[in-house]
């Protein structure tokens, strides 16, 4: 887990490298708000298209081949977004950088059905995301020390942003060939007792479970699929809606690019606490909906009460508890699918939720800078995000009443 989690932190760190960036990269590829934020979501289009497939490539060929793949392209397309010259060059790597990282958080979400019984799951998911919270904690100081690296060697700032977070994935990725490992079976730390008791406690987990989806356009249009989908989407959305925003929310306070992201670190630090205890509390009970739901009503909260206060210092101290809200019950819904697929099933279903949901990375990074441009104001997208995070948890609410519709007439369940 410790080094799955460390890849995901790179991963996280590519991804939201452009919202440093763009505090200087704007001015100086001549864009305006709307048209990078366009750039910039055009990674979850690539991410989409891409997703089941690269699963798909996973289950046959294994982790370790594979996300030594997947990590090796997606640093050398971060290193070329150093080398931008313009709008459509941006927009050609940001698609490329979605095709390549493609696969990687679902296929996790895979692995771990392979390593751990569902009651360990939702602690897992959630210790594996607490590395996205570190990597924003990280991110967020490094973007801005990296900004203000400006002229060193003729590079300039943002140029150092996306070459000082490129190369260590392809550095990992060469690790990761010599070091994960694929299966229990092949692991050489877990005694012949203990793989046999984990095969065995998975095996009895999965007795009647569907393998359907195993075809990945067949996951698209699987109606359980589908509907965990659409109860997802907006969490990715309010998540990269926020932790893209948030530097240039903070930077209206007046603060330099250096003060800007050790600023950003107190969020992901809450977060990282959340990730962590929302996902123990719900292993350990019986109904995992209020662990996904009432996080997510208060993160709608606290971005509404944080539009409207006029304080900064109280508009961070909402922001802050909004981005734990936003992601803490994340980990728990992850732990919902794997319950009614398995084998190729669950690496096509995974990756179709993750694809479908992760379109919300689409919508924010286009709205959210729209409606800066069209109301002048940094704060006002939070209320859309808000919106689309109750919408989020009501859906969530349904799914569950539906799900127990399902076990009430035929003994089956989602959850």
């Amino acid at each position: 887990m410790p080094f799955l989690g460390i890849l995901y932190l790179i991963a996280y760190i590519d991804r939201q490298n452009v919202s440093y960036a763009k505090l200087d990269m704007v001015g100086a590829l001549g864009m305006s708000e709307y048209a990078y934020g366009l750039g910039a979501s055009l990674f979850f289009i690539g991410y989409f298209l891409f997703e089941v497939p690269s699963n798909l490539f996973l289950e046959r060929f294994g982790a370790r081949k594979w996300f030594a793949r997947i990590l090796v392209t997606w640093g050398m397309v971060t290193v070329a977004l150093a080398y931008t010259t313009g709008p459509t060059m941006f927009y050609i790597l940001r698609f490329l950088l979605g095709v390549c990282e493609a696969g990687f958080f679902p296929g996790v979400l895979y692995l771990l059905t392979l390593w751990f019984p569902s009651s360990y799951r939702a602690r897992m998911v959630g210790l594996f995301m607490i590395f996205s919270a570190i990597a924003n904690a990280i991110g967020a100081p490094l973007g801005g020390i990296l900004l203000d690296l400006d002229g060193m060697l003729g590079y300039a700032g943002w140029e150092w942003v996306f070459l000082a977070t490129g190369i260590p994935a392809i550095i990992a990725g060469v690790v990761t060939l010599f070091y994960l490992v694929d299966r229990p079976e092949k692991a050489t730390f877990l005694s012949a007792e203990e793989k046999a008791w984990l095969r065995d406690t998975l095996a009895a987990e999965n007795a009647g479970m569907s393998d359907q989806a195993g075809n990945g356009f067949k996951a698209l249009v699987n109606p359980q699929v589908l509907l965990m989908a659409l109860c997802y989407i907006g969490f990715p959305l309010a998540a990269y809606g926020l932790s893209y925003w948030l530097p240039t929310i903070v930077r209206e306070f007046g603060v330099s690019n250096t003060v800007n992201g050790f600023i950003n670190i107190i969020p992901w630090l809450l977060v990282a606490i959340s990730l962590w205890a929302v996902p123990a509390m719900a292993d350990k009970a019986a109904s995992k909906t209020p662990y996904i739901v009432i996080p997510a009503f208060v993160g709608a909260a606290c971005l509404v009460l944080s539009a409207v206060v006029p304080n900064h210092a109280l508009q961070f101290a909402f922001l802050c508890v909004a981005a734990a809200g936003i992601f803490s019950g994340q980990p728990v819904f992850w732990s919902l699918p794997s319950r009614f697929l398995k084998g190729a099933g669950a690496a096509a279903g995974l990756a179709a939720i993750n694809s479908v949901g992760n379109l919300g990375g689409f919508i924010a990074q286009n709205v959210v800078p729209w409606i800066k441009d069209a109301t002048g104001s940094t704060i006002a997208p939070m209320f859309f995000l808000a919106a689309c995070l109750t919408a989020a948890g009501l859906l969530v609410i349904m799914t569950a009443r539906i799900t127990a519709r399902r076990i009430a007439r035929d003994g089956t369940s989602l959850a």
